[in-house]
């Protein structure tokens, strides 16, 4: 067992993570920080992996529309409103106030953000009325954490890389210290009283997500077991992006207007929509699901969303041609204002006849650099090819409960970026992801160097006590009273291969938890996980690294069935229906503005409906 004594554990290694252990380092310098990744630090995890058409980093600037002193209000009612009303209005509030010295930390490390008379350019996203997305271009997160790391290397940042946290120390509700394993399976002690969890998202819980390898919600994992809560874990963004590349196709693919088509050969769209409903109609919706949340149900978009999840459940495939124009499709009878959008966005003008020629004519206008980009990944659209598409899983917009100091209910522990919970609702702001990282991650940082520094001259030592349990896996059963893994030799009989548990759990979630959620769906998911909990789960050839990831997934997926049961309703993207038969889902309910927060209750897995923090009467 390899020993480690520090003030401050980060685990992660991407945009919250980096910020947590810079900030916490810069605070004080002479605080230990050790950043634990499970790769290669700026390389592994989603905002070094992240590319969309124009990626945004979401900030209420000086000149930020529609300006003045109280022009953060307007960012903290979208995240709150748009977000459904589920989420704490106050942490939402934090976001917005922060977001300008956010990004100047940012711009003042040297991320290229493209800039206008020396300003930063901004653009509308996804829910927004006004124009906060700060940009470089497709690599707005890449440039992002390349700066991170750079920094991170200026302060010397002590970092662990090619391991694993899989489990933390509590003793009498505080971080006592963690338990890790590295890629040579050997087992790591980190003697702590301060955890910052930036572990990201748990996007391999489906089959099909945009995240890269090791994505696996581990910090939701950790934290569930180590006593904290999650919350808003229904709400996770789903969207159509490419099988071959994972791109996310939003944006100018929408707005170039391709056709959508199966593997028939068969534009099937409008067998999705109301009956009467004109090709035209589907094709402004189409257009305007380039600057739509990636599913939801308060937006028309969302039925493009249902069609292609029947057409898969059908046993079809889906694919975008850009080579052709849709069925009845013309550019001059599209809305006036999806025009009037489009104009604004042209980078090449070229005449008005040759954007009625093809989807691609267009996408040449407004977005030439996305066809190279494609050709680049193995996509030619010059040559006819078509873009395969699939729903998959793009961001956890709920997480690891916070409050304002990115803290939870576990005195020590810290979450931020996607890994926490309660600053964001349903739905969020385009570009709100990059910046809770920044500013929950600086928050959590230092708020752990200030609770490590109270604590330190009481802090026990780290007890054999404390580690019984450790396994010749290296399985560890130390959760003080909450259930963990699934244990070894403890189930009914009963066994399993770690991998083929991650396939079968994403094929469940795919199936009943992706676009189209009903009762019944998820009450045979919830029923299949709860006996897949019962089973050995054996290492077969993987790694320690892989094992744990595989049992994470397990926890991960029943606290989103779990919580998805508890909404009869739709509500951004958790879209319920009464049955799989329905092509509408059940309308939004009032009584429905609250969420619901898992943890452990003794052995089992519990939800409880609770109040989110509201504004008061003067919006403050």
């Amino acid at each position: 067992m390899k020993r480690f004594k520090c003030d401050v554990l980060v685990v992660g290694g991407g945009g919250a993570a980096l910020r947590a252990a810079i900030a916490a380092r810069e605070l004080d310098p002479e605080c230990r920080v050790i950043l634990v990744t499970k790769g290669k630090l700026g390389t592994t995890g989603t905002t070094a992996n992240s590319c969309s058409d124009r990626m945004a980093f979401h900030a209420t600037l000086p000149h930020t529309e529609p300006g003045g002193e109280d022009a953060w209000k307007y960012h903290a009612d979208d995240i709150y409103r748009l977000g459904g009303r589920v989420s704490d209005y106050d942490l939402a509030v934090i976001l917005a106030k922060k977001s300008c010295e956010a990004f100047e930390y940012l711009d003042s490390l040297g991320v290229p953000f493209v800039k206008k008379n020396g300003k930063a350019h901004q653009f509308v996203t996804d829910g927004s009325k006004y124009a906060r997305a700060c940009y470089t271009g497709p690599k707005t997160a890449i440039h992002i954490e390349e700066a991170l790391v750079r920094r991170a290397r200026e302060l010397d940042l002590e970092v662990v890389e090619n391991s694993m946290i899989v489990s933390l120390l509590v003793e009498d509700g505080e971080i006592a210290g963690a338990i890790g394993v590295d890629e040579a399976d050997e087992i790591l002690l980190f003697d702590t009283p301060a955890v910052v969890l930036g572990a990201g998202g748990g996007g391999e819980v489906f089959e099909h997500n945009v995240y890269p390898p090791g994505a696996t919600g581990d910090g939701y994992a950790l934290a569930l077991r180590a006593g904290a809560s999650l919350v808003n874990m229904e709400f996770v963004q789903i969207g159509l992006s490419s099988v071959k590349t994972k791109l996310a196709c939003s944006g100018s693919l929408m707005r170039a207007v391709p056709r959508f088509v199966n593997d028939h050969g068969e534009e099937f769209l409008i067998k999705y929509f109301p009956e009467g409903t004109t090709w035209m109609e589907v094709h402004n919706v189409v257009f305007e699901k380039g600057a739509s949340w990636p599913v939801s149900c308060e937006h028309a978009s969302s039925q493009i969303d249902i069609a292609v999840f029947k057409e898969i459940m059908k046993g079809r495939r889906v694919y975008l041609d850009f080579s052709t124009n849709p069925q009845g499709f013309q550019f001059d009878q599209l809305k006036t204002e999806n025009r009037q959008r489009y104009a604004q966005e042209i980078n090449n003008t070229m005449p008005d006849d040759q954007r009625e020629i093809s989807p691609l004519a267009r996408l040449k206008e407004i977005n030439p650099a996305s066809i190279q980009w494609l050709k680049d990944n193995g996509i030619d659209l010059e040559q006819g090819e078509m873009i395969e598409i699939v729903p998959a899983a793009q961001h956890f917009q709920g997480g690891v409960k916070i409050r304002e100091k990115g803290n939870t209910e576990v005195r020590g522990l810290f979450a931020a970026g996607e890994c926490a919970g309660g600053q964001h609702g349903a739905n969020r702001p385009g570009g709100n992801a990059l910046l809770d990282c920044q500013v929950f991650g600086k928050i959590a940082g230092e708020e752990a160097v200030r609770y490590a520094k109270s604590v330190l001259p009481k802090k026990k030592a780290i007890t054999d006590k404390m580690c019984e349990g450790l396994q010749k896996e290296g399985l560890i059963l130390v959760y003080n009273g909450a259930a963990g893994a699934a244990k070894a030799g403890e189930g009914d009989g009963r066994s399993i291969y770690a991998s083929e548990l991650k396939r079968e759990i994403q094929k469940l979630m795919a199936r009943y938890v992706s676009i189209v959620r009903t009762y019944e769906g998820l009450s045979r998911a919830w029923q299949r996980l709860e006996e897949l909990e019962q089973y050995e789960v054996k290492r077969g050839n993987l790694g320690l690294i892989e094992y744990y990831e595989c049992l994470n997934l397990l926890l991960v997926a029943k606290a989103m069935v779990l919580a998805s049961m508890q909404r009869h309703e739709s509500r951004g993207p958790h879209l319920f229906f009464e049955s799989e038969d329905d092509l509408r889902p059940v309308p939004g309910n009032p009584d429905y503005e609250k969420y619901f927060v898992i943890r452990y209750k003794g052995n089992e897995l519990v939800a409880e409906a609770q109040d989110p923090v509201r504004p008061d009467d003067n919006g403050r």
